[in-house]
């Protein structure tokens, strides 16, 4: 099969997937949005999601031309073309789409999830994680359409692989960059919105959570859109297209060797693409599996689509592999073999799975980490979050160990294509991967509109409990998307050492080790811009909240209307504000440091992957902890024979820490993947120009 008709096979794949989302699109918008009261909240949600993403793509917009511009006049030489500014263009168009795609239907989602939950829990499992569905189908459907659209046409012009690879890259690029900047801009809105809703709310104001009085509510429902669910579709799109990428990049080496095997030169190349078309399809027949019958257990169901899609996927990849790849072949000396690329892609989904594994245990409301930080709660606010700290320390070990096994084991079978391949392979599902993570946040705007709107307590208990198991499906996907950050991070590093002929990194040079020391501080320098914001946001919506409680007469009481625009207005210019700095700092970084020395730009993507691993899987564990810690002291929990639950002082002390980690699960950890990769795609866009 020649390479024409390979990737219009996976362009066919990715139309299939939107096609699917459309239809599942459809069917959520023909079910039922319920009472007058349930349909005017949301329609203040989704008010407030499309301005705020409105004024987001305006500031991201400027960036766009202005990056594409600067792209296309320094890339006119032989070997590069002034296209990887479209590739770039269209890189941060189709990211951007995606989490316009997915923030849409989630909206619409979650009002009729908490209509369906009037009926059950599984009618209001199945609406939700629909929403979810059509957010991961757009990921990764835009992507397989927009790579191999653009290699099909680079490839049609005549163009040889290294020259159509180094321009695609320029899509990662455009992709990585929109998804910086929603990730941190969405994630400042939310958990401004959150914590200052939370604090206002339940510890000053002694008010339930999403108690319509709260004017934080709408605003706080609108973050879980624009941060949890275009966010992190903008995110596990770049980390989809980067995996894809940096395999392509190693493929192209082995053009020569599959020549004289008798086999396509360009079949390493285009085998990252045929296996995410695969994964496309995989994802669609995974999501046919997630059904749970009412007093089931959803998080069961999810896990069975979610695990059931990676062994298919496994049991496919072995075919697609001996199919494309020679039995055997040898480059620079080194033999290689399909059954060992096959290994390598098995390798990253069992890696894939058993990261999801350790996060569910550290952050799951089933498990001893969450039940222990409740019990810690019962002494304080300074006892829980000592507590979460060392849960979210402790969770950083399995996974690393998990890594460490998974780069060993890929590159023993398959050299630096095992890493590349082990991270498309990580990420071939993440269609209903990323489906099951923005189930969570429809269920929780679910869970607010069914408070907002007065309906009964066993419909808000059925959405708690979607919600409970939502912050679990959350962190397993931030600790998925960790764990992919850091193979498809180390994949473009291999890249970039080839692209600028760095022959190797000795961390006893100085000028590796100065670049190591400053990679392995950004990290945290952006964490602390990306929490600073979230503080000053969130302290600027709790003085409003407290405002209005004194000013507006009657609204403590529910006889007047709380004004939710002003906090909606807090959190959009907060976020717009205060996303630049720290996208702009992980842009230019690597391209300061590459053009004083290349080698120091190898020490400080190493610095900067190790050290930002590490640090996300620290926050995101301690996040989550801490949330479902929460929410197993409002579902009444007993310790030591007395029951604790909503108003307790031990409920205080476990909002005070879930508001602590709200920023570090959901703004500064999750950025850290994006940041990780970010840097390692700009490193190997500018490579040609430093070698």
């Amino acid at each position: 099969m020649n390479v024409e008709t390979m990737i219009s096979l996976v362009l066919a794949s990715g139309l299939l997937a939107l096609a699917y989302a459309f239809a599942r699109a459809r069917w959520i918008g023909r079910q039922s949005a319920g009472t007058e009261k349930m349909v005017e909240i949301a329609g203040y949600i989704a008010d407030g999601a499309r301005a705020f993403l409105r004024r987001e793509y305006r500031v991201l917009a400027a960036f766009v031309a202005l990056v594409a511009v600067f792209l296309a006049l320094v890339n006119r030489s032989a070997d590069t073309s002034w296209l990887i500014a479209v590739s770039f263009a269209a890189g941060a168009l189709a990211s951007g789409l995606a989490g316009f795609i997915g923030m849409t239907v989630a909206t619409r989602a979650n009002v009729r999830t908490a209509n369906a939950a009037r009926t059950g829990l599984a009618p209001a499992l199945n609406v939700a994680f629909s929403g979810g569905l059509v957010m991961g189908l757009s990921v990764v459907g835009l992507g397989v359409l927009g790579l191999g659209g653009l290699f099909l046409a680079y490839h049609a012009a005549g163009w040889e692989a290294a020259r159509i690879i180094h321009v695609i890259a320029g899509f990662s690029l455009g992709a990585s960059s929109i998804a910086l900047f929603a990730r941190v801009g969405g994630g400042i809105y939310t958990k401004a919105a959150d914590v200052g809703a939370d604090l206002a709310g339940k510890v000053y104001e002694g008010i339930p959570e999403d108690d319509p009085r709260n004017p934080a509510t709408i605003a706080d429902n609108v973050g879980d859109n624009v941060g949890d669910v275009a966010g992190m579709g903008a995110d596990l799109f770049e980390s989809f297209v980067g995996s894809i990428i940096s395999a392509m990049v190693l493929g192209a080496v082995f053009a020569d060797a599959f020549v004289a095997a008798g086999t396509g030169e360009l079949n390493a190349v285009t085998l990252p693409l045929v296996l995410a078309g695969v994964g496309v399809l995989v994802s669609v027949l995974g999501s046919m599996a997630v059904r749970v019958r009412e007093g089931g257990n959803p998080q069961k169901s999810l896990n069975i689509g979610q695990f059931g899609a990676s062994g298919l996927m496994a049991a496919l990849a072995y075919f697609v592999i001996r199919w494309m790849l020679p039995a055997r072949w040898e480059t620079a000396g080194v033999e290689y073999t399909s059954l060992g690329v096959f290994i390598a892609v098995a390798i990253g989904l069992l890696a894939g799975v058993s990261i999801g594994l350790v996060t569910e245990y550290y952050t799951s409301t089933q498990s001893r980490p969450a039940h222990g930080i409740a019990h810690q709660s019962v002494t304080g606010s300074a006892t829980n979050i000592i507590a979460g700290l060392g849960v979210g320390m402790f969770s950083t070990g399995l996974p690393a160990v998990i890594l460490a096994l998974a780069i060993l084991g890929s590159y023993h079978f398959a050299g630096l294509y095992g890493l590349a391949v082990a991270a498309v392979g990580m990420l071939s599902v993440t269609g209903i991967q990323l489906a099951v993570d923005a189930y969570g946040p429809i269920s929780d705007n679910a869970g607010g509109i069914a408070e907002m709107s007065g309906l009964p307590e066993e419909v808000r208990a059925r959405t708690d409990k979607l919600d409970a198991v939502g912050n679990t499906t959350a962190a397993i996907g931030k600790g998925f998307a960790i764990g992919s950050a850091a193979l498809t991070a180390l994949a473009l590093f291999a890249a970039f050492k080839q692209q600028a002929q760095v022959p190797s990194i000795d961390v006893s040079d100085p000028r590796i080790l100065s670049g190591l020391l400053l990679g392995a501080m950004l990290p945290y320098v952006f964490s602390a811009m990306a929490m600073g914001a979230v503080g000053r946001a969130a302290g600027d919506m709790i003085l409003e909240v407290g405002r209005q409680f004194r000013e507006i007469s009657g609204l403590r009481e529910g006889e007047a209307r709380a004004d939710h625009t002003r906090c909606v207005d807090i959190s959009t210019k907060a976020a717009i504000r205060e996303m630049v700095a720290p996208g702009l700092l992980a842009i230019a970084a690597p391209v300061v440091v590459g053009f004083i020395d290349k080698s120091m730009l190898g020490g400080l993507l190493a610095g900067v992957l190790v050290s930002g691993v590490l640090f996300a899987i620290f926050q995101a564990n301690a996040g989550g902890a801490w949330d479902n810690a929460k929410k197993l002291i409002e579902g009444n929990i007993s310790i030591d024979g007395t029951m604790y639950g909503k108003g307790s002082d031990a409920h205080k002390a476990s909002v005070v820490g879930d508001t602590v980690g709200d920023p570090l699960k959901d703004t500064s950890g999750p950025s850290l993947n994006i940041l990780i990769k970010l840097i390692a795609v700009v490193a190997l866009v500018i490579a040609p120009l430093i070698a």
